[in-house]
């Protein structure tokens, strides 16, 4: 069952760079990305990103190559990204925290015929021409930086450094540029009007079970489609801020989206809660996407915290435990509260809440499929369609799917079968009025003395308790019941609890065999936490560590 659509709309798509193109020419001097202390307008990205496109041109870049893309939040990863897309390159933004391995491995599985990053600065989290010289083998010593000719990256032609001269084998801003003001401009708006709907637009690389990252390809469509859609009818404003790094779905989408309606994305080089309360101030914002509660509890629980102070928010979208949405809820009584699913596998979100839902139904929801979406809830051991309201394996289908994983046919046919749906992983139900309830992962999923336990359920109802600020769920080996829950919980500052308090919260208020075990308290800064989320990988490792004899 999908949310009602008006009958009468229609879907505007285009390929990824004719967005900005378009917001160029109707809104040129609107503001199109604002970190603190710096503003660039659509004029602004439109040129920085044709200069791009010349340079990639320059190089010997072509039309379905892929260019990655490493930077922290800012004008260059914007630039890169849409830079890419008018030339109808395949933009791959890569993981600001990835190291050594992670970068190189990437750039080898990706086939990266350019890579486009910047200096450092005092106070930067991160070199990244330092970092990319450990990754890639020879590139320090290269004479050529235009033409580069590394042993393990034989299509890599040049890495090019946006910001700053260039060090460690980078071609820099200024040798770039020259090579730009070699390829005329309507060579790059030749290539542009190439560019077919089904051909790659993103690889965006998403970590799972196995040992290394997986390129998701996303071809123009699935990018740009239903993000557009929804910053144009459903999100009610045009001044977005996205909490997180533009190199994750979640943030990204959002930010195609809101140049797709040519409208203003607000955003920084880092999270910290008391500048991102002055850019939600300041700016006027109308469209907030804190997505977690890691990004959400520090804004609200900051001391210069003021919701009067907010008053043009119209649309927050948070994914979270019951107590946190219904707070969020209550602290903004004239925003609507977005539920939502997505991933990175679907160009982030493939289900969203109706404007006909309760607060209830959203705090305990995730909406319907979006428009021209299909999904099915099957039974993870037969694979049979689940009609009740029974869990089972979410299964998507539709213009917002991924195309594969690159060069991984393997993993491809596993995710997509032949019918053209993917198997998420995610586990749902689905009430009678047909709206999605999320129940964790299946590799989340406990097998405890027999009986499946989502480990969300358990993570839900710890945070009802008063002093319960955040809670995750990971399962210990037990040699009697297979395994058995153990949580990891933060508490509010000012509050006092004990394990036993905790464990005695959920003594016969849920099954005996979903309370935990064990109750291990960590503080805010001791969360391991993958981009925005928390790393249940990192709390299994800490588990094991406790254990050790």
């Amino acid at each position: 069952m999908a949310a009602p659509i008006e009958l009468e709309s229609w879907t505007e798509v285009s390929p990824l760079g004719d967005l900005l193109v378009r917001a160029f020419r109707i809104a040129p001097t609107r503001a199109a990305l604002v970190i603190p202390d710096h503003r660039w307008t659509y004029a602004d990205l439109y040129d920085r990103a044709l200069q791009v496109a010349r340079g990639l041109l320059g190089l010997g870049v072509r039309r379905g190559d892929s260019v990655g893309i490493l930077a922290h939040n800012g004008i260059e990863i914007a630039e890169g990204i849409f830079g890419a897309g008018l030339m109808g390159a395949v933009a791959v933004p890569i993981n600001a925290r990835h190291r050594r391995s992670e970068v190189s491995y990437i750039a080898a599985n990706a086939q990266l015929a350019a890579i486009l990053t910047v200096g450092s600065a005092p106070g930067d989290y991160t070199d990244f021409p330092r970092l990319l010289a450990e990754s890639l083998l020879g590139l320090e010593e290269s004479s050529r930086p235009d033409r580069l000719t590394l042993p393990e990256h034989r299509e890599l032609r040049a890495v090019i450094s946006l910001s700053g001269e260039g060090r460690h084998g980078l071609l820099s801003r200024s040798e770039f540029n020259a090579v730009a003001a070699t390829v005329p401009v309507e060579a790059v708006h030749e290539q542009r009007f190439r560019i077919r709907l089904q051909d790659p637009a993103l690889m965006l690389y998403t970590s799972g079970t196995t040992a290394d990252p997986k390129g998701c390809v996303l071809n123009h469509e699935a990018v740009v489609r239903g993000t557009v859609q929804r910053a144009r009818h459903r999100y009610n404003g045009d001044v977005t801020w996205g909490a997180g790094p533009l190199f994750h779905v979640g943030c990204l989408s959002p930010f195609i989206g809101s140049v797709g309606n040519a409208g203003t994305y607000v955003t920084d080089v880092y999270f910290e809660a008391g500048r991102a309360i002055r850019l939600l101030v300041e700016e006027k914002v109308s469209v907030a996407f804190p997505w977690f509660p890691a990004l959400i509890q520090p804004v609200l629980d900051h001391p210069d915290f003021d919701a009067s102070a907010m008053g043009s928010l119209r649309s927050i979208l948070v994914i979270g435990p019951r107590p946190l949405i219904e707070r969020v809820q209550a602290t903004f009584p004239g925003a609507e509260m977005l539920a939502a699913c997505g991933m990175t596998e679907t160009a982030g979100i493939y289900a969203l809440s109706t404007p006909d839902e309760t607060v209830a139904e959203r705090s305990q929801g995730q909406g319907k499929a979006v428009p021209g979406i299909e999904l099915r809830i099957v039974d993870i051991v037969t694979g049979e369609d689940i009609t009740d309201q029974s869990m089972g394996e979410i299964l998507v289908r539709g213009h917002c799917v991924m195309s594969e994983y690159y060069r991984d046919p393997e993993k491809t046919a596993s995710a997509l079968d032949a019918d053209g749906w993917l198997h998420t992983g995610d586990l749902y139900s689905r009430t009678a009025d047909g709206r999605l309830v999320f129940h964790g992962r299946l590799k989340d999923m406990l097998k405890v003395g027999g009986e499946n336990v989502a480990t969300i359920e358990i993570e839900s109802f710890l945070c009802r308790h008063p002093a319960v600020k955040m809670a995750s769920v990971v399962g210990r080996p037990d040699a009697r019941l297979d395994e058995v829950p153990v949580a990891f919980v933060e508490v509010f500052d000012g509050e006092h609890l004990t394990e036993q308090e905790l464990i005695d919260f959920c003594d016969g208020e849920i099954s005996r065999y979903k309370v935990p075990r064990e109750i291990l308290f960590l503080k805010a800064e001791e969360w391991p936490m993958s981009t925005t989320k928390i790393d249940k990988r990192g709390l299994r490792a800490r588990l094991e560590e406790s254990t050790r004899p």
